[in-house]
């Protein structure tokens, strides 16, 4: 399969060379991928409900069924190039899978459109996974730039989603004469097209790999590529059913179903190896709740409150200029470019002191950011009201940055938890089940921003009702975990 030994790379700014054209391939994938997610729900109400804000409910929930299958998509596209094709060839079919499902929800239809998002959930989950697995193959098992790499390749990550969301509203408001709100075919098109320039840069690009992520050609092999894509295109259609026919209430129920049976997969087999790796699995399989938790939360941001950002945020500037609801999804990106650094050094500068927050302090502190970037919506709709029932833009924008203060302390420590905590032999079962509980919780982040919305569209009141609930479930959870933090520590065995 994989070439198992790391080819010695020409080095580039520090870094072998292959990793400046992942990065590249990165940031225009997640060009693409965050090109569509401001205007996803959007376009479903303006399109398919003529602009009744009847219609969100149903856009939030085909948003949160879309997020969730994105992630559990992944997991089988990481088993597909580790055993049957390769990282390389994962990527490339995954490539033209999404930048054809990214062109097909240019088609004014229901049903062409969630044909369209099945296949970006297809070719998302062979992308997506494997290149991030290919940028910690470039590098010897003991290269101390290991750990620097994937901070540059989280650059290109964040890179790509703060440029697109100002580029394709811009576009979507330059090419045409209709109202910038009615252009949002042009965003998927620029989506596709950012998909394309990925797809041409690794293509020519993977050269610099030596081989790496690639399997030798042979019959064997041209047979496992067909037989790849030949079932990726039929795997679209169980995931065009699920969101369509099944909803997002059915949805959860199977990802709880997929999430209770790994876990008693992880648990018999944990037990093998000992008291040890058992509590440490245990431990693990807590926090992946917590995950749930935070997850549908945070992944508001393409529902809920970009409906917020709609209806109820006076987004004026001056009197003749608007802050863009796309713009929203760009201070998540910024905001991690800018904080991230910071973090990462309060963390070491806490650790000299030997008071650094263990992990699941960390995530309560992430659980905590993320609810008070709610109570500033709360405060903002229970006081600072216009004669128009709008509020000011601020509040939003502060949400945001809490929220993005909150995925630090979180998301990333989360991926370092399962690879600390889980022994080798179990590490793709773990790995699958954190994928699994970011899925559970972004599907319950649709059907909440459902629940915000109602059947008639989201009001002053819908929104301060369910922005509290956010407010005191996320913080009682973060202190329930702060609280149960040593009992946790306990089950992880001095891993720190």
């Amino acid at each position: 399969m994989s070439m198992a030994n790391t080819p010695e790379y020409d080095n580039l700014w520090g870094h072998p060379k292959p990793l400046w054209m992942l990065f590249m391939a990165e940031f225009w994938e997640r060009f693409a991928f965050y090109g569509i997610r401001w205007a996803l729900t959007l376009y479903i109400v303006s399109q398919f409900f003529n602009g009744d804000s009847s219609g969100q409910a149903f856009a939030s929930n085909t948003y949160g069924s879309y997020l969730a299958l994105v992630y559990g998509s992944a997991i089988f596209g990481g088993y597909v190039a580790d055993k049957i094709i390769g990282a390389q060839h994962s990527i490339l079919i995954g490539a033209v899978i999404m930048g054809s499902g990214l062109f097909l929800i240019m088609i004014p239809n229901q049903q062409f459109f969630m044909i369209g998002l099945a296949t970006v959930i297809v070719g998302n989950g062979l992308f997506k996974p494997n290149i991030s697995n290919l940028v910690g193959k470039i590098y010897k098992t003991n290269d101390k730039r290991r750990d620097n790499g994937f901070s540059i390749f989280y650059m290109g990550i964040n890179a790509g989603a703060m440029i697109s969301p100002i580029f394709t509203q811009w576009l979507a408001s330059a090419l045409t004469d209709t109202p910038m709100m009615d252009n949002y075919k042009v965003v998927f098109g620029a989506a596709g097209v950012g998909m394309l320039i990925s797809y041409i840069w690794f293509y020519f690009g993977r050269r610099q790999l030596l081989g790496m992520g690639t399997v030798e050609k042979s019959p064997l092999r041209t047979k496992n590529l067909m037989l790849v894509i030949g079932s990726a295109i039929i795997s679209i259609a169980p995931i065009y059913a699920l969101m369509v026919f099944a909803g997002a209430q059915t949805l959860a129920w199977i990802l709880f179903v997929l999430f209770i049976a790994l876990a008693i997969m992880l648990i018999i087999n944990a037990k093998r190896d000992g008291k040890v790796a058992l509590d440490r699995v245990i431990a693990c399989l807590i926090m992946f709740m917590f995950n749930v938790i935070f997850c549908m939360f945070f992944e508001q941001a393409g529902s809920s409150f970009t409906f917020l950002a709609q209806n109820i945020v006076d987004r004026s500037i001056t009197p003749t200029a608007d802050f863009k609801i796309a713009w929203f999804q760009s201070v998540n990106s910024i905001s991690i470019l800018v904080l991230a650094p910071l973090v990462s050094l309060l963390w070491l500068a806490m650790a000299k002191r030997q008071i650094e927050p263990s992990i699941p302090r960390k995530f309560a502190l992430g659980l905590l950011g993320t609810g008070l970037g709610f109570l500033v919506l709360v405060y903002a709709l229970e006081n600072l009201l216009d004669a128009n029932n709008m509020i000011p833009l601020w509040p939003l924008a502060a949400c945001y940055v809490l929220h993005t203060i909150g995925e630090l302390c979180l998301s990333p420590i989360g991926l370092s938890m399962v690879s600390k905590l889980i022994p080798v032999s179990l590490a793709g079962f773990a790995f699958g089940g954190w994928f699994l509980s970011t899925a559970i919780g972004n599907n319950f982040s649709g059907i909440l921003a459902g629940h915000i919305s109602g059947e008639t569209g989201m009001t002053v009141a819908s929104a301060l009702g369910g922005f509290n609930f956010s407010f005191y479930l996320l913080t009682g959870g973060g202190i329930l975990l702060f609280l149960i933090a040593p009992m946790i520590n306990k089950l992880m065995h001095g891993v720190k």
